[in-house]
This record gives structure tokens, C-alpha cells and sequence, in this order.
């Protein structure tokens, strides 16, 4: 099967079920962007320092994320919920975790560190982007999207600081602190 079909090529795509849509539709912003997230979640696991454990969960969030896209590219009701409060449950454990080992803060922290925390703060606001696309969706289509889903990508956007913030830890990389003054 060849990579390119054409069917594209002015400017529509198909959706689950074979439903032409616009390119720009609200719809394929919100999937668009999770693919996008995806991707990006590709880089950090490719990083050589990315911690094994971690590693693993972003492979799961990864495989998540894939049915994410695919539920939000299925038209009507019948797409099944892509993930569930025990996959959220599983990322704020490690959110917790993680957290345990980062001191305490009370102001804004500016996206740097080591490169691995520096990608993990990029990752974090796709996953903000990919929210509000979501929600975007939702409003303009009328549609019908789970809870948990959107918790899911909320928590993940949470867990992307907090292994931002680890990672800094981990790697002895100085965080630099939002100067208001500057």
C-alpha cells in the first residue's frame, strides 16, 4: 500500500469511517495536535538519558495517545473511551513520586535545566495546546467528548513539569527562577 493516496490533496481528509472533512476543522486541530504531542514524546524517549521507568510510562502515553487520536478522528457516539481514571491514577502516581524527589517551590520556573527538562517543558505546553484544542473542538462541534479524557491530557501536561523538574534534580542542573523585575 503506497504512502500517499491524493485524496488530500484539495485540502480534505477522511475520518474513521471514511467521512470527508475539511483539514482545518476543529476536529483535526484536536487529533492533530495530539499526533503532534505523540511526537514529540518520541523525542524525549529517544533521549539518551530519559530514566527506564520513565521511559516506560511515556511509551504507554504514547500508545494511549494513539487511541486518543483515533477516538477524537471517530465521528457520533459509538468511539469507545481510549482511556480510563486508572490510566490517570498511573500518571499522577508517578507525578507523585517524582515529586517526593524535587524541592518545594513558590514561584514560576523557567522552562531550561538539562536538555532532557528543556524538551520536557516544550512537550508540556503541546499537551496544553493539545487541551485547548480538544475543548476548541468540543465547543465548535457540539461534540461529545469524555471526562477522562480530557483529564488524562490535563494530568499529563502536570507530568511533564514535575519531569521536567525531576530531571533538572536528577541531573544537578540549576532551575532558573521567572525574574518579574527583569
Amino acid at each position: 500500500m503506497k504512502v500517499y493516496t491524493r485524496t488530500g490533496d484539495a485540502g480534505t481528509t477522511s475520518l474513521v469511517g471514511g467521512v470527508r472533512v475539511p483539514k482545518d476543522s476543529a476536529r483535526i486541530e484536536a487529533y492533530g495536535t495530539v499526533d503532534e504531542l505523540n511526537s514529540y514524546i518520541g523525542v524525549l524517549t529517544a533521549y539518551p538519558k530519559c530514566p527506564p521507568e520513565e521511559r516506560a510510562l511515556l511509551i504507554f502515553v504514547q500508545n494511549k495517545l494513539f487511541n486518543i487520536g483515533a477516538y477524537l478522528a471517530t465521528p457520533g457516539e459509538n468511539a469507545e473511551t481510549p482511556v480510563s481514571f486508572s490510566d490517570v491514577e498511573r500518571l499522577e502516581k508517578s507525578i507523585d513520586e517524582m515529586e517526593r524527589m524535587t524541592p518545594p517551590v513558590d514561584q514560576f520556573i523557567l522552562p531550561g535545566g538539562c536538555t532532557l527538562s528543556a524538551q520536557a517543558h516544550v512537550a508540556r505546553t503541546v499537551a496544553r495546546r493539545a487541551e485547548r484544542r480538544i475543548t476548541a473542538f468540543i465547543s465548535a462541534e457540539k461534540a461529545s467528548v469524555s471526562p477522562v479524557v480530557m483529564s488524562f491530557i490535563n494530568r499529563l501536561s502536570d507530568w511533564f513539569y514535575v519531569f521536567a523538574r525531576y530531571n533538572n534534580v536528577i541531573s544537578d542542573a540549576q532551575e532558573t527562577f521567572w525574574d518579574k523585575n527583569c
